[in-house]
């Protein structure tokens, strides 16, 4: 077992204090350890286990046991279920804890899994989004994860908003259980709720994405002064606009708005924000090392992944990372992302991200969200569209529609303006993200 993670034991298991609160249920630290919801004297040093669930009393618990007995855990949610066959076998899972009980599928190791259990530790798998092909399955040292973690900081009443299968939320519960502080589990993912549960638990830290702010902002029931208790916004896991940015803070202008900057991959990394409206960071962190080239910024961590389990190794010989983010940088040392490098559109040997456009059609205040993308052209390559969703359907569509065609003839380039408008609905993911789909 980690050093920390015993003396992390030693510390909470006499405390009173509550670790994780509801609106149905409390969780108080030195409750963690002796719950007696589930056996798990079949699970073994090594062994992969399936852990479904979110951030509820008894999934915390198990999560934390399951560290204790140096098993490999993958984190997951009833929000994937359609891909969970894929998980099991791409993990090479032994055990599936489901809905309180273990199921035994013993599998086959691959060679990372076995040199992994030679080390006596525990590990952790997280898979990618699966934005390029299929989800990956990422490997982690838990040891090593945990070395964030050390040196009193500040304890907090944070809400996990993002899912117990994200790097950023495993963070928030490390980060928390570390300090002291205490989590709120949401009673329900939705703006309405979420708000509730910010005045019900004063809630001081909100980790979430661009996309549910911008939903924030869209909630006309919403009352700022109701939610004097927040401290902090952090943002990340997409990428942000200038104008969402600029109206949250000034709607929220006593919180502290942070960036956040990392990839399952890489973990969790150190950002500074030069200002709540502005998106321009510096990455910073014991071991984390930079590069530009040809925009593109790369990446070197002490806190890498062990590995991916079911695919080639990402990082150079040298050990750097290309996060294929494409980034403007200033002679101060901040940097900005402005797109996905596999994003940018061609239209006639010219180019231009998604995210340049996107940023015109959203200084309509009665657009919700936008999603611009290149379409196959026989002629140019490809050729520009944008779904946008309104406010509100109704008759005035034509008027809307009219007014970004005149905002992208006056503020882009003829070849980018979009061939196409449409209006529709934009899916939100379960990460909420927006999605084409």
């Amino acid at each position: 077992m980690s050093k920390i993670f015993e003396k992390l034991l030693r510390k909470v298991s006499k405390s009173d204090e509550i670790l994780i609160r509801h609106r149905n249920f409390d969780v108080k630290y030195k409750d963690i350890f002796k719950s007696k919801d589930l056996n798990l004297d079949k699970i073994k040093k090594g062994d992969v286990v399936a852990l479904v669930g979110d951030y509820d009393g008894f999934t915390i618990k198990t999560f934390l046991k399951l560290i204790d007995k140096k098993a490999i855990i993958a984190p997951l949610t009833n929000d994937t279920k359609n891909l969970h066959d894929y998980f099991f076998n791409e993990a090479c899972v032994d055990f599936i804890i489901l809905n309180k009980r273990i199921i035994e599928i013993k599998s086959k190791k691959k060679k990372i899994l076995s040199d992994f259990k030679k080390k006596n530790e525990s590990g952790l798998i997280l898979f990618s989004s699966g934005t390029t092909g299929r989800p990956k399955a990422i490997l982690h040292s838990i040891s090593d994860l945990f070395k964030r973690y050390k040196g009193k900081k500040k304890p907090m009443i944070t809400m996990n908003f993002l899912l117990f299968d994200h790097i950023g939320g495993i963070n928030t519960l490390f980060y928390t259980l570390f300090n002291s502080g205490q989590i709120i589990i949401p009673y329900k993912r939705d703006v309405s709720e979420v708000v509730k549960d910010i005045i019900k638990f004063k809630i001081e830290l909100l980790p979430t994405t661009p996309t549910f702010l911008r939903m924030l902002l869209f909630d006309s029931s919403i009352d700022p002064k109701k939610m004097k208790s927040l401290k902090i916004i952090t943002y990340g896991a997409e990428l942000m606009d200038n104008g969402t940015l600029e109206r949250i803070s000034s709607l929220f202008p006593w919180v502290n708005f942070r960036q956040t900057y990392g990839m399952s991959e890489i973990g969790i990394l150190k950002i500074k924000s030069e200002s709540n409206n502005s998106l321009w960071i510096k990455i910073s962190g014991e071991g984390v090392k930079k590069k530009i080239l040809n925009n593109v910024l790369y990446l070197k961590t002490k806190n890498k992944m062990i590995g991916y389990i079911n695919n080639k190794t990402p990082f150079d010989k040298s050990g750097w990372y290309n996060t294929r983010d494409l980034v403007e940088r200033r002679s101060d040392g901040f940097i900005k992302i402005v797109g996905r490098k596999s994003a940018i559109i061609s239209v006639g040997g010219l180019k231009i991200l998604p995210s340049e456009i996107e940023r015109i059609a959203l200084k309509n205040k009665e657009l919700k969200y936008c999603k611009a993308y290149g379409k196959a052209n026989p002629i140019t390559g490809q050729h520009v569209e944008i779904i946008c969703e309104p406010k509100n359907f109704n008759q005035n569509n034509e008027k809307l529609v009219s007014e970004l065609k005149q905002s992208f003839s006056e503020e882009l380039n003829e070849s980018f303006v979009p061939l196409k408008i449409k209006l529709k609905k934009i899916e939100i993911s379960y990460r909420y993200k927006k999605s084409l789909n």
